[in-house]
């Protein structure tokens, strides 16, 4: 049974792969923890230049739309700062590069918290599934958490070892925690109308899919809004 999270962070770390999934995800925690005081970043790897189904789109334009869209929604949850490492669409890889980044961010930032994309999780209710980029984020996350970050043997050039407290692994199909949104899901509301690109002039059904989600995660502990992870706690 799911847990209320009440923990805020006094700094947070959100990793995702494309520009609009941590508002999709985590935008409503995100907006809370910063509204609490919490200094909270977001490390977006991929450039979100294919996110198109028009194939006479020019992908460095899309690239750089989608890059303002992004700091436009970050600037609705209050995110102190966004990174982006800029690789290409269907090509993020759980690779010794992509670790690396993860890691110097993790060491230079010092969250205590990090979110990311629960990459077990494959096939949602035979109608959506759950693709590379985001499996690999995932695991790239995962395998720089822990143990990477925390231990000076690894990537030593980037910079001295932090550890991170816990993982809330957004997407998944084990919750275990739901963090209340309800005073901030109108800023999530706001930060997923941010990418423009992505909605086909349909703001009213990605308002609508929005409202639902938060609805259905609230309802697993009797909250109006929230939003559901699976949560890891890491020992010392």
């Amino acid at each position: 049974m799911a847990q209320l999270f009440q923990t805020v962070p006094s700094r947070a770390l959100a990793v995702y792969a494309h520009p609009d999934d941590a508002d999709v995800a985590c935008g409503g925690t995100l907006a809370t923890w910063s509204k609490l005081g919490a200094k909270v970043w977001l490390l977006v790897l991929a450039d979100g230049a294919k996110g198109t189904t028009d194939p006479s789109s020019d992908v460095v334009s899309l690239a750089e739309r989608r890059t303002g869209e992004l700091h436009d929604a970050a600037g609705a949850l209050g995110i102190a700062g966004v990174e982006q490492l800029g690789i290409p669409d269907g090509e993020v890889e759980n690779s010794l590069a992509t670790r690396r980044a993860i890691v110097e961010a993790i060491r230079r930032l010092q969250p205590s918290t990090v979110l990311a994309p629960d990459p077990t999780a494959t096939f949602f209710g035979g109608v959506y599934v759950n693709h590379h980029d985001h499996r690999q984020t995932g695991w790239a996350v995962l395998d720089a958490v822990a143990p990477a970050a925390g231990m000076p043997l690894y990537f030593p050039e980037a910079g001295p070892p932090h550890h991170v407290e816990g993982l809330l692994l957004s997407g998944t199909l084990e919750p275990d925690v739901v963090v209340d949104i309800d005073g901030t899901l109108d800023a999530k509301v706001t930060a997923v109308l941010s990418h423009r690109s992505q909605l086909h002039g349909d703001d009213e059904w990605a308002r609508t899919a929005v409202v639902a989600r938060a609805v259905q995660a609230g309802r697993l502990v009797g909250h109006a809004h929230g939003e559901a992870f699976r949560h890891v706690a890491l020992d010392g």
